[in-house]
């Protein structure tokens, strides 16, 4: 949970999007850290088997994707706002997975749980596409949301229990190098 958030835990009007931009311990940070983002989750969706484990999922037998599912309040941070974070933080080219994890647990992938969500997601796309940024295509699904199931303790908020091995891992996957190579010309 980002801390400086929980003021707005109260509000009746919550919503939930969830990404998938492989491993998910990079994906909660540049989430937690948006205003209005209640709270990151860290869990599995998209697959047949219920209540995956880590070790399952691993195996890319289940047909999941790693993912975080995002509550967030809506007055406060747009949908809009967190679809550009994803984009922002992922290779969305790449339909083998992301960086160096490789298969369909590590894909990307958007889950929407309305027909606003997949129609504001398939236009975020279409504009992603429209500036040229990438070389290859972008393979992004957009997929209605399916069950979430929430990984195991140790994967919550993993970059800040341990940050040197987050660290350690995030510059080594490839994907930090990458971010810096194609955004950091365009900070906010």
């Amino acid at each position: 949970m980002a801390e400086e958030n929980t003021t707005h835990s109260n509000s009746k009007h919550l919503e939930k999007a969830t990404f998938a931009g492989g491993c998910f311990w990079c994906m909660e940070g540049p989430f937690e850290a948006q205003e209005g983002v209640i709270t990151v989750t860290s869990g599995y969706t998209g697959g047949s088997v219920e209540d995956p484990t880590y070790d399952q999922v691993c195996s890319g037998e289940t047909g999941h994707t790693e993912a975080v599912q995002v509550t967030f309040d809506p007055q406060i941070v747009s949908y809009n706002t967190l679809l550009e974070i994803f984009w922002r933080n992922i290779d969305p080219t790449d339909p083998t997975g992301q960086f160096a994890d490789k298969g369909s647990q590590y894909r990307s992938e958007i889950f929407y749980y309305s027909e606003g969500q997949k129609e504001k997601a398939l236009q975020s796309k279409v504009a992603l596409e429209k500036i040229n940024k990438f070389s290859k295509p972008i393979v992004t699904n957009i997929t209605k949301a399916a069950p979430f199931y929430l990984a195991e303790d140790y994967h919550q908020e993993y970059y800040k229990k341990n940050p040197m091995r987050y660290q350690f891992y995030k510059s080594n996957s490839g994907r930090e190098k990458f971010l810096k190579e194609k955004w950091d010309k365009e900070k906010k």
